[in-house]
Parts: C-alpha cells; sequence; structure tokens
C-alpha cells in the first residue's frame, strides 16, 4: 500500500516548502518509519484491521516522493507533486532529481572490532590444512596475535591500518558505526585504540560510536587471574570515560571468556557512569548473557546461536536488541542458528552487523553481511534492511537515525536497484549512486 499525499505531508510543513537546503525529487524512500506504515511484525500479528490506512507497508516505502533537507535534518517528507510547485524558489545545485532512484536511510554497522593491528590470513590458511583453534593458539595465534600487534602499532599505523576498512564500509553506504577496543587488553592500548576510533569518524565525517571491550578476554600476562584482570578493566572504564572516548561498554560473557558474575562487575561500574551497555552473548554455549544484559537495560545482545526462549522474553521485556552476526557464522562454519521463530514470536528487534575482525569475521561489507542473513539465517529482505538501518541504530540509542521521518538526521543513500531487496540480493555489485551525510552530499568513490 501506498501512503496518500494527505497522509505523507506534515500539516506544519506546508508554509516552509520554500526555505529548504536541499531539495530531493522524484524519489521512492524506504523509509523504515512507522509514521510510513513500517512494521517489521504485523504478519504475525492477529488484529483485523479493517482501515487500509493502518495496514503495514513494507519498508515503510513511499514512491513518487521528495525529501526537503534543513540544518543536517529531514525537514519534510512529502510528495512531487506537492513540491513542484515551489522549485522555482531553489537554485539547481539544491535540487537534486533522482529520477525514480531509491533512497534509504544511511546503512548502520552497528557491531564492528574494524580498529586492530597485524593480520591473521596465516592461521586462515592453518585451519584450511587442518589445524584446530587450540593448535593456532599453541603457537602464539589467535587473539593473543592480534593484541601483539596492536599494542606494538603506533596510533598512526594502527589509524592507516583501520581506514582501509573503514573506508571500504563507507563505499556500500554506511554512514554511522560502531567501533569495539578489545585488543589492547591494557589501558594504553585500549585508549589507543578508542582514539584512532574517534579519528577516523573525524576524518571521514561520520558518526562513529566508541565501545569499550575490555572485557574480551584474558590478556597474557594475566593468566589464571582472571578476576584480578576484570577489577583492572573496571579501574580503567571511568578513566577512559572521562577523556571522552567511551560511548558504550560490551563485554564477552562465555566460557571460554569472562563469567556473568564478572561482567556484571563490569556493567555495575558502567551504570554508576551512566554507559550504556551490551554484550557477546550465547556464541558457543549459553550461561545466562542475554539475561544478565537484558537485566541491565542494555543496548544490545551480539551472536545469540545458543539464545534460549526465556532470555528471549527477557530481551522483549528490556527492548534489547539482538544483533546477529552472520559473518562469523560463515567463517566458522557454525551449523547453530540462531532462534529466529522465536525472536519474530516475541517481536524482539533484530539487526545485522559485519562483525569485521581479523579472526572470525573479516568481512567488509555490509550489503553481503545482509544477503548472509537472508541465506544463512532465513530473514526476509525487509528483515534485514531493517536491521542495517532502524534497528541498527536502535542497537546503539541512536534515536534520530535510521530511518526516514521529519527531525531525523540527514544520513541518506540513493541506490541505483528496482526495489529495495535489491541490496540483499545481489552479492559483489555496489549499486550505490549517492551517499548524503548531515544534510551533505558527498563523492561516492
Amino acid at each position: 500500500m501506498n501512503h496518500t499525499s494527505a497522509q505523507i505531508l506534515d500539516n506544519n510543513a506546508t508554509n516552509t516548502l520554500t526555505s529548504f537546503d536541499h531539495i530531493i525529487i522524484n524519489a521512492n524512500l524506504a523509509t523504515f518509519s512507522a509514521q510510513y506504515g513500517f512494521d517489521i511484525y504485523s504478519d504475525n500479528q492477529s488484529n483485523n484491521q479493517s482501515n487500509d490506512q493502518n495496514k503495514s507497508t513494507p519498508y515503510g516505502q513511499l514512491e513518487n516522493a521528495a525529501i526537503g533537507i534543513k540544518d543536517g535534518k529531514i525537514a519534510w517528507v512529502g510528495t512531487h507533486k506537492q513540491i513542484k510547485p515551489h522549485l522555482t524558489h531553489y537554485k539547481s545545485d539544491q535540487i537534486k532529481d533522482v529520477h525514480g532512484n531509491w533512497i534509504t536511510p544511511g546503512l548502520i554497522d552497528c557491531h564492528t572490532h574494524i580498529v586492530y593491528g597485524g593480520n591473521r590470513s596465516n592461521e586462515f590458511e592453518a585451519r584450511l590444512q587442518g589445524a584446530s583453534y587450540q593448535d593456532i593458539a599453541a603457537q602464539g595465534g589467535g587473539i593473543v596475535s592480534t593484541v601483539s600487534a596492536t599494542r606494538a602499532a603506533n596510533e598512526e599505523e594502527l589509524f592507516i591500518q583501520s581506514e582501509k576498512r573503514l573506508l571500504a564500509l563507507i563505499k556500500e553506504g554506511v554512514t554511522s558505526i560502531e567501533i569495539k577496543s578489545g585488543y589492547g587488553l591494557d589501558l594504553d592500548t585500549e585508549r589507543k585504540m578508542l582514539k584512532v576510533a574517534r579519528a577516523l569518524g573525524d576524518k571521514h565525517h561520520i558518526h562513529v560510536s566508541t565501545t569499550y571491550l575490555a572485557a574480551h578476554a584474558l590478556p597474557p600476562e594475566y593468566k589464571d587471574r582472571a578476576d584480578d584482570y576484570i577489577e583492572q578493566v573496571c579501574q580503567w572504564l571511568p578513566i577512559l570515560h572521562s577523556e571522552g572516548l567511551v560511548d558504550a561498554v560490551d563485554g564477552f560473557c562465555e566460557n571460554i571468556a569472562f563469567s556473568s558474575e564478572q561482567i556484571k562487575r563490569v556493567f555495575d561500574v558502567a551504570r554508576s557512569l551512566d554507559l550504556p551497555v551490551k554484550l557477546h552473548s550465547e556464541q558457543l554455549s549459553n550461561i545466562g548473557a542475554s539475561a544478565l544484559v537484558a537485566d541491565y537495560q542494555g543496548l544490545s545482545s551480539d551472536h545469540l546461536e545458543h539464545l534460549a526462549e526465556d532470555d528471549i522474553k527477557k530481551m522483549a521485556a528490556s527492548n534489547t536488541v539482538a544483533v546477529l552476526l552472520p559473518g562469523a557464522f560463515y567463517t566458522l562454519r557454525d551449523t547453530k542458528l540462531p532462534p529466529i521463530e522465536e525472536l519474530r514470536k516475541h517481536h524482539v528487534p533484530m539487526a545485522i552487523s559485519t562483525d569485521c575482525n581479523p579472526g572470525t569475521s573479516p568481512l567488509t561489507s555490509l550489503l553481503l553481511a545482509m544477503n548472509m542473513g537472508c541465506t544463512l539465517f532465513y530473514l526476509t529482505t525487509e528483515e534485514v534492511l531493517a536491521g542495517a538501518t532502524v534497528h541498527a541504530a536502535q542497537a546503539l540509542g541512536l534515536t534520530k537515525k535510521g530511518k526516514i521521518e521529519v527531525g531525523c538526521d540527514a544520513d541518506l543513500v540513493l541506490w541505483d536497484i528496482a526495489r529495495p531487496a535489491d541490496l540483499a540480493y545481489q552479492m559483489g555489485l555496489n549499486p550505490i549512486a549517492g551517499i548524503m551525510v548531515q544534510g551533505r552530499w558527498r563523492e561516492t568513490v
């Protein structure tokens, strides 16, 4: 169903149609906004709706639409017909006619580890030749290898290595990204990673949400002293937060990493600093990680192959996003699928991300991650696109990103596609035709 012009026109905007900084016309929009009918769970609901205006619209789509941009924000959404009489008030460089192409919100990669040193392709080769993770770790590989390389790199070297990965994502329409620490495992290197993350966002003019992940693994110098290390993690957090480097706090809650009690100590410090939390949960087993993050009203619980339905109910109650990471599932040749049907049943929002990291998901294509979400996890194209926009924004606590509606940031991507599903269907073809960040068109590379 397409919404009529009366439905999509902001009544307060009729007198301001001559005052926008930029106008986009002749556009088809995938808004992912409930205002325009987006409702990912409508097919699962049993309510009988007789009024067509209350029915859901796939992708929250609007055809033959126009957008008015003012001060970096979406100031108006309407039809081409509504804005056409006012176009004479604008200079030609203020108007962009997209000739029926599709526009989505800027893509959001909500779970990444793109700042790291070194290269682990040698381990990839070793695994293909039959080496186990234990074999690789015994030879000094695995996360220990990345920690060593990240500690050894200076800030400039780390920036140069990480920038390549960020640019690959930007080229495919990513306008906001989360970047975690967690390959330093000491105060100085965690600080270095977070400073590089901030610098990447500053240079490339995209939003970067930084996440403190010192509770990622046990560093070699703390072997068999996990509680002592967690004490250090708790002490470092207020220091880095005071330096403006931390937007959220994460941890790895698994049998091979840290216990629920240890992560709880970190989360208590985060709560005292009014920092939101999230968690690597249920990737390999279920030790109650998702229930823990839900107890803290966490932003997201990530991985989730071994998630139980009771914990899904807790996530639904706390509005915690389920972040699915098909790149790691693919790389590890996992066979345990996340419980997609149960997440749908309880209306838990699902996000999709690359999980870009050197060991288990060396993936720098969010478009490919969306395709993997469909082919590996049996998600719909609407689910994965929502997972890289509106639900990814929710996973980062970004209330003004991830959807096209009045008041949201004007982070938009123009695509040369026939329909939104093309973004998850095609592999290897980048159909990007334009990127707008904070109301400014930028060059596509």
